[in-house]
């Protein structure tokens, strides 16, 4: 019967991909990196900038702190010592008393050391050091005119100079310092107004900043959201709608280039397995049509098997009796005319009679080639030991004029399998190898259970060793084919059938036979049986039914079969 085609889901029709067309556009990785740019340049930008802007408020908090204030803090101090030797100048000169020199001489050595730290606080304002000048020249100015002078005339006794100038040069120092300490606040106010200034722009800024980052972060999130999130949420709902059998809804194509070739990936799987699957409906019923059309030829073959058994059962037993009526015949024509048949002539009717016989012989064989697994089925625990002792009874005969030594196990191991068919073994493998013997040697036949590693699990091995003539190794397929025969019928008779059917009762119970090519004195035959500790009780006592319209089963030969 021919089968339908069965068409290839890879090549069914109409499983050409029809892509959609390719949309060129921004990828999600130019996206982010375009991001990851500008967020890049604003972070070096806003660091700058801050960095800037901390350093001028730094600069302005560590100018008012580090030298204004300090400047101011020593004016007052250059202040106070120039008062103090004003002080301790008028006293000396009223009370005559050297101890009241004492804050003049302080007040020198603080003039000197205010003066020096306020040069350097602000070394930098060239009006500060202009006033400090001042200050200084009309300290000295009064100091030289009028202090130097009213304590030397102490000490010598001699007339004080004016006092009046002494205080106008004084009120020039006071003037001087005023002037200082005036400039020394307007430097203050305006390190103050800076500084105000600086940290109100800084603060500004850096609002500004955040507030950048803010938007920054905002836009990337609507970007990821829009451009990633969304599509990868339709592409997920559409893949899942498909894997739950909506195989026909389509993939939607959004967001930037990858996702979007991302989700025409995933169209171009659907579309596939979409055809494939269109096609694999298809070949399923082209499947089924062909399983219901095999089921029915399967049971006309059953029908036509079951007929053409009984008609080779009848048209056997029809071919027995034209044979035995040939034989008889030839038979009573010896008897009655042999004195007037020629030597020929008798000849000529012995070849008959053998050639009847010998075609009984043949049907009867094929009858029991055909018997097996059909008529003889059983399925039951056989203890080995019983088939062999069968067939040795059968072969007593043969075994005791060939004067065969053979020799077995006290005891077989129980087999599943039809104690007809294992007889049959047995005295088809012994006959054999008692048939085929060595003319220089009296036959010796050992039956024999192995351990073969190479068997299956479940199996026992048995070996039938001989010491006859062997088979070659070139030959140890052919000898168990039906019919050959590697010798002549002149040398050794028989049909050629024995091992075929050997073969055929081992593998029916499912076992192996084959020959041991390695084994050179005489031959080795070696086959597997199961065990039947190993088979299930179910397999053990189940027998095939046999048909109601098959012949009887035929008697076992006692001959035995030649291979």
């Amino acid at each position: 019967m021919e089968l339908p085609h069965v068409t290839s889901p890879a090549h069914a029709p109409g499983s050409a991909r029809e892509r959609a067309p390719v949309r060129t556009g921004p990828s999600l990785r130019g996206w982010l990196t375009g991001v990851l740019v500008v967020l890049a340049l604003m972070v070096v930008g806003t660091g700058a900038l801050g960095a800037a802007l901390l350093s001028h408020t730094t600069a302005a908090g560590n100018r008012l702190v580090d030298g204004i204030l300090p400047a101011q803090r020593d004016a007052l101090r250059l202040e106070t010592a120039l008062l103090d030797q004003e002080t301790g100048v008028r006293g000396y000169l009223l009370a005559d008393e050297p101890a009241l020199l004492e804050p003049y001489a302080r007040g020198l050595t603080n003039e000197t050391a205010a003066a020096q730290r306020l040069a350097t606080v602000l070394d930098d304002d060239a009006g500060v050091r202009e006033d400090l000048a001042a200050v200084q020249e009309a300290a000295r100015t009064w100091r030289d005119e009028f202090a130097i002078p009213a304590i030397a005339s102490v000490e010598n006794g001699t007339a004080p100079p004016s006092l009046q100038a002494g205080k106008d040069r004084f009120d020039e120092v006071r003037t001087r310092i005023a002037a200082q300490q005036a400039r020394l606040d307007r430097i203050q106010a305006d390190a103050r107004t800076t500084f105000g200034e600086a940290r109100s722009q800084r603060d500004h800024i850096l609002l500004a900043i955040a507030v950048a980052f803010l938007l920054a972060g905002s836009a990337l999130a609507v970007l990821l959201h829009v451009g990633v999130l969304r599509p990868l949420a339709l592409v997920r709902t559409a893949s899942q709608r498909v894997a739950d059998g909506a195989f026909d809804d389509e993939i939607p194509l959004r967001g930037p280039s990858d996702l979007r070739a991302l989700a025409r990936a995933v169209e171009d799987m659907r579309r596939r397995t979409v055809t494939e699957l269109n096609a694999s409906r298809r070949n399923a019923e082209r499947l089924d049509r062909t399983a219901a059309e095999l089921d029915a030829q399967a049971v006309e073959l059953r029908r036509s098997n079951a007929e053409l058994e009984q008609f080779a059962y009848v048209a056997s037993h029809d071919l027995q009796e034209p044979l035995r009526k040939v034989a008889s015949f030839c038979q009573l024509l010896e008897k009655r005319y042999g004195d007037q048949l020629d030597e020929r002539g008798a000849q000529y009717i012995g070849f008959a009679v053998d050639g009847a016989k010998r075609m009984q012989v043949l049907i009867n064989d094929l009858l029991t080639f055909s018997r097996v697994g059909r008529v003889q089925d059983a399925r039951e625990t056989v203890a080995l030991d019983g088939p062999l002792d069968r067939a040795l009874r059968n072969l007593a005969t043969a075994v005791e004029e060939s004067g065969a030594e053979i020799t077995r196990p006290d005891r077989l191991p129980d087999v599943v399998g039809d104690p007809t068919l294992l007889t049959m073994l047995w005295q088809n493998l012994v006959g054999n190898a008692v048939k085929f013997r060595s003319p220089d040697r009296a036959p010796r036949v050992e039956v024999a259970v192995i351990d073969d590693p190479a068997a299956e699990p479940g199996f026992h091995t048995f070996t039938v060793t001989d010491n006859g003539i062997g088979v070659p190794a070139e030959f140890a397929e052919k000898v168990f084919v039906i019919f050959q025969r590697l010798h002549g019928r002149e040398t050794y008779g028989g049909t050629g059938i024995g091992l075929s059917l050997c073969k055929k009762i081992v593998e029916h119970a499912g076992g192996r036979i084959r020959i041991d090519t390695d084994h050179r004195e005489g031959t080795r035959i070696v086959f597997t049986l199961p065990d039947a500790s190993t088979t299930t009780t179910a397999d053990a006592a189940e027998t095939a039914d046999p048909d109601p319209d098959a012949a009887p089963p035929a008697p076992v030969p006692t001959q035995g079969i030649s291979r």
